[in-house]
């Protein structure tokens, strides 16, 4: 039946009146969720077993740590916007806190911290990456390393201008992450002054990365990397042989190689993939005193002439052609390999949720420390909600070459929507505190789905 145009419509004549009134009413009932799980994997004993001395001041290390998640989960990005959640009910259920710190009380927490107690939080979130990958039981773990340049003001200690393309004047920090690719996690991030080389202290880096995730979870697990460019480095390359890890580097076309004149000499390609080409040499790097499995690729420009094609001194690229090479000492043949290595693009995705949604790119004090524990704490959030997505919402996706992602993960912004900004009340039926949420179909069947999960895990 069709109806009429007058059930459409709702007489609105005056003014609603504003007025206020304290109630037990939260917009963020979703935060329940992830508190029972928060309390299922015992975070607060984990936090307290490695701060068992504390930072000082009133609040405890979980206290200050569940603050700044929750703040960031329901979409804050800067320290001031405690002020909008301070009266929020479950909020402070969240944070275990009847009274919630202020803005300066988290900034002088966060300058408390040393190398030492960085240090803390880097143990916490190795604990929690590698009991999801025991969990899921992977076979291997694939390991993008790269950084992230991270603008800053102008009177920030510790930041300098760098490698920045897009603010070139600006100071920043340039921290190195390390992305797990078959979930999405972080294993580990180092902040950095913006000035460095995107190698600088990566052989530290990647040795501490290796002994912890080989003492956590066995000596058989296979590793294998894969880096840009950058990072083509002999202390790099020596490190990883050492260790036994497999990887695949991209290599830069520096004269003193001499890949740039076997390249323009060689007449026979490969054929790999419809106008891409291939071949494989073994390079002696004389300087190095090594010989390197080398694969170089071509493929063809999208312009299909070379007006006003301008060519680089460190690329061959003729205007016809694009070319990479890669070194590796992975078995994969050719067409394995070029998709593995494509296979890094999808470590920008989270880089661009963790600047986007988790606020990495916020810089919340002046403090050299405290910026850097910000990170780290931002970094443990996205990486608690990948393990609750993985005990509750993800899927099994299809495996792929390029060895991404072996689960269909939602971002932080889509959980917001559909899950954490949820209205509810607290109210006390009979004496027992009941969360009672007023939401769409779909929400309640999410929400249900997700309780009894956490239940069944239980």
């Amino acid at each position: 039946m069709r109806l009429s145009r007058a059930d459409f419509r709702c007489a609105c004549k005056s003014f609603l009146r504003i007025t206020f009134a304290s109630q037990d009413i939260t917009a963020y009932g979703g935060l329940e969720l992830i508190r029972r799980y928060l309390g299922r994997i015992k975070l607060s004993d984990r936090v307290q077993s490695v701060f068992r001395y504390g930072l000082g001041g009133d609040y405890r290390a979980i206290d200050m740590i569940l603050v700044i998640v929750g703040l960031i989960l329901v979409g804050g990005r800067r320290l001031d916007h405690l002020n909008y959640l301070c009266d929020d009910p479950l909020v402070k259920r969240f944070c275990g806190l009847l009274r919630l710190p202020r803005e300066r009380s988290v900034a002088r927490w966060l300058r408390r911290f040393t190398h030492k107690s960085l240090m803390g939080l880097a143990e916490i979130n190795s604990q929690i990456v590698c009991e999801a990958v025991k969990k899921e039981k992977l076979g291997r773990l694939t390991l993008d390393i790269d950084g992230s340049v991270i603008t800053t003001g102008v009177s920030v200690s510790w930041a300098f201008r760098g490698f920045n393309p897009h603010h070139r004047k600006d100071p920043s920090y340039y921290p190195v992450l390390a992305h797990l690719a078959q979930t999405g996690h972080i294993l580990r991030v180092k902040n950095r002054p913006g000035n460095v080389h995107d190698s600088r202290g990566a052989v530290a880096f990647l040795r501490e990365l290796i002994d912890d995730v080989r003492m956590r979870l066995g000596r058989s697990l296979p590793l294998e990397f894969r880096m840009d460019g950058a990072f083509f480095q002999r202390e790099i390359i020596e490190l990883l042989d050492r260790r036994g890890a497999e990887y695949a580097i991209k290599v830069p076309f520096f004269k003193w190689l001499g890949l740039l004149p076997v390249i323009r000499e060689r007449q026979r390609w490969h054929p790999l993939k419809p106008g891409m080409g291939f071949f494989e040499l073994p390079l002696h790097i004389a300087v190095w005193k090594k010989t390197l499995r080398v694969v170089v690729y071509r493929k063809p420009v999208h312009h299909a002439t070379k007006k006003n094609y301008q060519l680089d001194l460190f690329d061959p690229d003729d205007g016809y052609f694009e070319y990479s090479a890669v070194s590796t000492n992975l078995t994969l043949n050719a067409g394995a390999l070029w998709d593995f290595m494509a296979g890094r693009g999808a470590q920008e995705k989270t880089f661009a949720e963790l600047k986007g949604e988790w606020a990495l790119d916020a810089v919340p004090t002046r403090h050299y420390g405290a910026n850097s524990a910000w990170q780290q704490i931002c970094v443990l959030g996205h990486n608690l909600l990948r393990n609750f997505q993985l005990q509750t919402l993800a899927t099994p996706k299809p495996r792929s070459r390029k060895r991404t992602s072996l689960f269909f993960l939602q971002s932080l912004k889509t959980l917001r929507f559909k899950l954490i900004h949820q209205p509810a009340r607290l109210v006390k039926p009979q004496g027992y505190h009941v969360l009672r949420f007023s939401v769409a179909p779909h929400v309640q069947q999410l929400i249900e789905t997700i309780d009894q999960k956490l239940k069944s895990a239980a």
